[in-house]
C-alpha cells in the first residue's frame, strides 16, 4: 500500500515580518536636527529612523553622510549645512573636519558651557529627580592651549611604505596626518609641530607602537615600541628630546622608564605649595589650570576644619589628598590600586605631608569593615571614574559624614549615584560643570551633598 505525501501547506518565514533594507554607509541624507544629544551630536528623526550626526546643531537643515547604521540608529557625520544655527561658527582648526579629537568646535565656548550645564541638569532631573538647591557658575579656564597630555598615534604602512602620524578620525582606525593641535599646551605644541618629521626618519618606524606626549615640571615623550629600537634610532630620538628639552621615556613590554634614570616628572599645585611625581601611565587631569580651580572649589564646598577626619575616595597620586591635608586633621585616602596608593604615600612623604594615610581597598564593592573606617568621617570627597561609586555610596551615611563632594566625569553615573545618597537622606546642595574638555562634549562635574 503506497503513502501519500501529505502538505501541510506551511511556510517559513522570520518571525518579525519583513526586514527593513540597512541604510547604506557613505549615503547622504537630508535632516532637520531636533536636539543635541549628551556626546554633541546632533539628533534628526527621519523614516522611522533616529539619526546621531556629529557637527551639527540644534535647529539645523543639514546633509550628513552615514557612518553606521544599526536597526534603527543611524550614526553619521555633517557634509553640508543650508540652514545653520545662529550659533555655529567657524572651527577654529583646520583639521577640524577630519579629526576626531574635538567634536563641539563649530559651537562657541559659552554655547558649549550651556550644552554642558543642560546636560548635567537633565540627568540630575531624569535619574535621580533632583536639583541642587544652587546651581554653581562653571569652572572654566582658556578653551585652548589647555591640554598638558596626548596619545599620538603612529601607523607603518607596508604598502605605501610610509609613517601615518596624527590623531584617529572619528568613528575610525583612520590616522588624520597632522603636526599641530590648537588644543595642546605650548610646549607641547612645540614638539607635535617637529614629531612626525623626526618620527619618519627612524630607520625602523615599523617598531613603533604609538607616541604620547607629557607636560608638567617638565616635558616628556614617550615612545611605546613594539619592537627593539635601533640604536641609530634611539640616538635620533635622544636627539630630538635634548632639542625639544623633553624627556624621554620608552615603553617596551615592561612599564614606562625614563631613558635618563636621574630625570623627574611631576605636576605643580601652586596655591598649596605642592609637588606631585607622576610617570607615564599614571592618571592626571589633562587641564592643570581647571584642575587647581576643581580642587579649590572642592575644598571650599567640603569646608574641612583644623579637627575633622576627612575620606578621599579613588584618590590617586593624591591630586585632593594632600591639598586637603593643609586643612584637616586627618585625610585616609583609598585607592583600588597598590602602585598608585605608594605612588600617593611617596608624594605626601615628599611634599612633607604627615597627616595623610593611604590604603589599598577595591572600591568597585561596598566599604569594607577596615580599621581606617572605624572612627569615621566629618567630610568625603569621591573622585570615581566613569563608571561611578555606586557600590561605594551605598552604605556611605554610616561614615557620619555631613558633608560629601562628589566630583564625576560622567554625569549620567553622577546622577544614579545622586540617587542613592538622596534616598539616604542627603541634599543635593549645589552642582556645576567643570569645563574640563573644552572643544569636547566631555563633561566633568561637581556635587555638593549635605546630611540632613
Amino acid at each position: 500500500m503506497s503513502r501519500k505525501k501529505s502538505n501541510t501547506g506551511l511556510r517559513f518565514q522570520p518571525a518579525g515580518g519583513n526586514r527593513a533594507a540597512q541604510v547604506p554607509v557613505g549615503k547622504k541624507q537630508r535632516l532637520s536636527i531636533e536636539r543635541v544629544a549628551g556626546d554633541g551630536r546632533g539628533i534628526a528623526f527621519s523614516e522611522g529612523r533616529t539619526w546621531f550626526v556629529s557637527g551639527a546643531l540644534a535647529g539645523e537643515d543639514v546633509e550628513a553622510r552615514v557612518l553606521a547604521a544599526r536597526g534603527k540608529v543611524v550614526e553619521a557625520r555633517l557634509e553640508r549645512v543650508f540652514q545653520a544655527s545662529p550659533e555655529r561658527r567657524e572651527a577654529p582648526c583646520r583639521h577640524y573636519a577630519r579629526c576626531g579629537g574635538c567634536n563641539l568646535q563649530h559651537l562657541p565656548h559659552d554655547g558649549q558651557l550651556a550644552l554642558k550645564q543642560r546636560l548635567l541638569a537633565e540627568q540630575l532631573q531624569r535619574v535621580a529627580g533632583v536639583q541642587p538647591e544652587e546651581w554653581a557658575v562653571p569652572l572654566s579656564g582658556p578653551e585652548f592651549g589647555y591640554r598638558r597630555r596626548a596619545r599620538v598615534a603612529v601607523r607603518w604602512d607596508p604598502k605605501a611604505r610610509q609613517l601615518d602620524v596624527g590623531f584617529r578620525a572619528e568613528a575610525s582606525q583612520d590616522i588624520v596626518g597632522i603636526d599641530e593641535c590648537a588644543v595642546l599646551v605650548q610646549p607641547l605644541q612645540a614638539i607635535m609641530r617637529h614629531l612626525p618629521t623626526v618620527l619618519r626618519s627612524l630607520g625602523k618606524p615599523q617598531a613603533l607602537g604609538h607616541v604620547e606626549l607629557f607636560s608638567g615640571t617638565a616635558e616628556a615623550v614617550l615612545v611605546r615600541h613594539v619592537a627593539p629600537l635601533p640604536s641609530e634610532d634611539l640616538a635620533r630620538l635622544e636627539a630630538f628630546c635634548r632639542e625639544a628639552g623633553a624627556q624621554l621615556w620608552l615603553q617596551g613590554e615592561g612599564d614606562p622608564a625614563p631613558v635618563d634614570v636621574a630625570v623627574q616628572l611631576g605636576f605643580a599645585l601652586e596655591p598649596w605649595g605642592l609637588e606631585l611625581a607622576w610617570r607615564p601611565g599614571d592618571f592626571v587631569q589633562v587641564n592643570a589650570q581647571v584642575n587647581t580651580l576643581m580642587i579649590q572649589q572642592a575644598l571650599a564646598w567640603l569646608a574641612p576644619e583644623a579637627h575633622e577626619r576627612v575620606l578621599d575616595l579613588f584618590c590617586g597620586l593624591g591630586n585632593f589628598a594632600l591639598p586637603l591635608a593643609r586643612q584637616a586633621r586627618e585625610v585616609v585616602a583609598v585607592e583600588g590600586v597598590q602602585a598608585m596608593v605608594e605612588r600617593a604615600a611617596s608624594n605626601a612623604h615628599g611634599n612633607n605631608v604627615h597627616n595623610a594615610r593611604f590604603f589599598q581597598a577595591d572600591l568597585s564593592q561596598p566599604l569594607a569593615d577596615a580599621g581606617w573606617v572605624a572612627e569615621g568621617f566629618s567630610a568625603v570627597l569621591l573622585d570615581p571614574p566613569r563608571d561611578g561609586a555606586f557600590e561605594v555610596v551605598q552604605g556611605i551615611a554610616r561614615l557620619g559624614a555631613k558633608r560629601l563632594v562628589y566630583v564625576s566625569c560622567n554625569p549620567a553615573t553622577l546622577a544614579r549615584d545622586a540617587q542613592v545618597l538622596v534616598g539616604q537622606g542627603y541634599r543635593l546642595k549645589r552642582a556645576g560643570i567643570l569645563d574640563m574638555f573644552p572643544q569636547t562634549a566631555h563633561v566633568e562635574a561637581m556635587a555638593l551633598f549635605e546630611a540632613g
